[in-house]
């Protein structure tokens, strides 16, 4: 899929077509595998149930699959980004309480996702009528492989996943149809009386919990907004017609199979029933778990894509992200792999067939679903859009959400729970990572850097203190160009002082734009103290020390700065010096007074930390150019301890306390006896 880089991302084309169908309707086009068995469940086949599930399927694709994200989500992209994360990085600067709902939308996103593979690889594979073990031995090596070759990455056989899915839809179209021909009176399922019949007629007798099956045919929803950068909103929404025709004429085709069994209990999958009629039962398994496995492919892509940026905007702990291809986007994150890899297996062994994991999916997705409808809202206020409509559409899709959700919640003590303690778990790890740098830099001391100028400059030129490097780098996170960490200083000035030609003070700015690269330098003092700031975008690997050496390279080139002409003559004409980055590691010292939530908070941190990337390597610096001196996270030190000096006559024993510059009767006592 490399030639991803010449999609037109603005208007539709057959590449961009191609390329949504590969890597964005993995997840939803899957769904017909198992949507309809999830439906009637151990239900007796009835009309009712039949053109009730079809028209609830349609009408769920039709008003959250197509309005609320082909048509109105997708507008609200970050420079051609989507992804709930994208959509938070747009408002956060409006509304701080965001982050909130970014982290638990975003949490529920990657613990549905090991269930996703699991689901849609089994039921393919059931397919093959095998016995229960056999089949779970067959998904798991499938998964596993799968897991496997991401460290390799998938530029190779990507290319196929786009004309595969194509032939996967118009299999499901094909089928559909020559289903569909022997009872055309189905189409009058996809009047909403028949969902509106179903759903009330069953109300007090678990028509709500039908929901949560119907619900399934949406889970891939979120997909199509999160990968919109990848082909743009003109190809999601052009493809989208496609997928949603093929997918509506094999569900209806589903439902025409199902009448010739009415008043009779659902035996075997619901799907491979329209092939077995036609001989071609190996040729649907083998096509479903090759669109199973194209499915998982994209949901791991996406989480990785996920993880990369909520390390980025400082939700997540640092992880080493490698790039296996030079394909644009394509990335990989060793351990969010294998413990999707480990969740995945033991959804396998826990649940052991689809049936019973289709009674646990879906739970945690609809929970980001929510959290998506209340950002989008707060993006649509930052738009100017009218606050009736706003409220129109929250009312609309909250009314919705919440009714699937209190459908799916039934799934919670079916297996849902999993899910749900996977989320539990993210969601603090997210919280954690989030409140402890609010906690650190709530007090972090900066110091006015004009106060420290002379120091500086002295120091520099200082013959008698060796010299310690060429350039000396520190990062600093002072927003204001004219503050700088206390803590930088004492390294400079207190402990060994640290003789350079140059001093510099990096900061980053994570911006909203995914792929900016934009950088300023303040000369503080020239040829001797500069301030780099850099503007990476929350999809940019923060390689500092290549971005560093560029800009000295070209602020060289300029003239800008230059070596003293003794120095100059040691150097080639093209080398920079030497240079150093000072990274400060903190450990939390045992004289804080936290209040207790901020404390476990903090214990948390650190006990992260020792899982977290190092922060030379999470900004790119090799070990040979970096120096790391460790120091105390002061964030909230008790008061000075109230200490008064005595003096205790030896015969009375009685206690004299010194006034401040009173000298002590018994050192001149003692300097007399000298």
């Amino acid at each position: 899929m490399s030639s991803e880089h010449h999609v037109n991302h603005k208007r539709p084309s057959a590449l961009g077509f191609l390329l949504s169908l590969g890597i964005i309707y993995g997840d939803i086009g899957t769904s017909p595998l198992y949507v309809f068995n999830a439906i009637i469940g151990d239900s007796i086949i009835t009309k009712e149930l039949v053109y009730g599930g079809v028209s609830c399927v349609f009408w769920t694709l039709t008003l959250l699959t197509t309005i609320k994200y082909v048509i109105l989500t997708l507008r609200a992209d970050n420079n051609g980004e989507g992804g709930i994360l994208s959509l938070y990085a747009l408002i956060r600067r409006y509304k701080k309480w965001a982050v909130y709902l970014a982290i638990i939308g975003a949490a529920t996103l990657l613990a549905d996702g090991i269930i996703t593979p699991p689901i849609s690889v089994s039921s393919a594979i059931e397919g093959l009528k095998m016995n229960e073990e056999a089949t779970m031995t067959i998904a798991i090596i499938i998964i596993a492989g799968l897991f496997i070759i991401q460290q390799f990455g998938t530029k190779s056989i990507g290319k196929l996943f786009g004309p595969i899915m194509l032939i996967w839809f118009l299999t499901l179209a094909i089928f559909g149809i020559i289903s569909i021909v022997k009872h055309p009176q189905i189409f009058e399922a996809l009047n909403p009386y028949y969902a509106f019949k179903l759903l009330s007629n069953n109300l007090l007798n678990g028509g709500i919990f039908i929901l949560g099956a119907v619900f399934l045919s949406t889970t891939g929803a979120e997909a199509l907004y999160s990968d919109l950068g990848h082909v743009g909103r003109a190809n999601i929404r052009a493809s989208w017609i496609f997928v949603k025709t093929c997918l509506i004429l094999n569900y209806l085709g589903q439902a025409v199979w199902l009448l010739q069994y009415e008043g009779q209990h659902l035996n075997g999958r619901v799907f491979f029933g329209l092939f077995d009629e036609n001989g071609l039962h190996f040729y649907a398994v083998a096509i479903a778990t090759i669109a199973a496995i194209i499915a998982s492919q994209a949901l791991i892509s996406g989480s990785f894509t996920l993880i990369s940026e909520a390390i980025r905007l400082k939700l997540w702990p640092k992880m080493a992200i490698k790039y296996p291809t030079e394909m644009k986007g394509q990335l990989y994150i060793p351990r969010i792999n294998w413990m999707m890899l480990a969740g995945c297996i033991f959804m396998v062994f826990h649940f052991r067939n689809s049936s019973n994991m289709e009674a646990a999916y879906g739970l945690s997705i609809t929970i980001t679903m929510l959290m998506t409808s209340v950002l989008l809202s707060i993006y649509m206020w930052t738009q100017r859009i009218k606050f009736t409509w706003i409220i129109v559409y929250l009312v609309v899709y909250l009314t919705i959400e919440i009714g699937f959700l209190s459908a799916n919640l039934r799934k919670f003590h079916e297996g849902g729970y999993i899910t749900v303690i996977v989320a539990g778990a993210l969601i603090v790890v997210m919280y954690v990572w989030y409140r402890s740098r609010i906690i650190k830099n709530r007090y972090v001391e900066f110091v006015p850097i004009k106060d420290f100028l002379e120091a500086l400059e002295n120091l520099s030129v200082n013959k008698e203190v060796p010299k310690y490097s060429d350039h000396l780098i520190y990062m600093t996170g002072a927003e204001h160009k004219s503050d700088v960490e206390q803590k930088i200083m004492y390294s400079i000035f207190n402990k060994k002082p640290k003789r350079a030609d140059f001093y510099w003070f990096i900061h980053v700015n994570t911006v909203d734009n995914p792929y900016e690269t934009d950088y300023t330098i303040t000369t503080i003092i020239p040829s001797k103290v500069y301030r780099i700031d850099l503007f990476l975008g929350f999809r940019v690997e923060q390689r500092i020390q290549a971005m560093f050496r560029k800009i000295l390279i070209d602020m060289k080139d300029r003239g800008e700065i230059a070596y003293d002409e003794g120095y100059q003559k040691i150097l080639q004409k093209k080398a920079l010096g030497d240079y150093q980055f000072i990274v400060m590691e903190k450990y939390l010292n045992i004289d804080n007074l936290l209040n207790f939530k901020e404390k476990l908070t903090m214990r948390l941190y650190f006990f992260l930390k020792k899982f977290s990337l190092s922060e030379e390597k999470h900004f790119g610096l090799e070990s040979n150019y970096v120096s790391i001196e460790k120091l105390p996270l002061i964030v909230a030190t008790q008061n000075e301890p109230a200490l008064r000096r005595i003096v205790i006559d030896e015969k009375s024993h009685k206690k004299h306390y010194l006034r401040k510059n009173e000298i002590s009767i018994t050192y001149l006592f003692d300097k007399y006896k000298e």
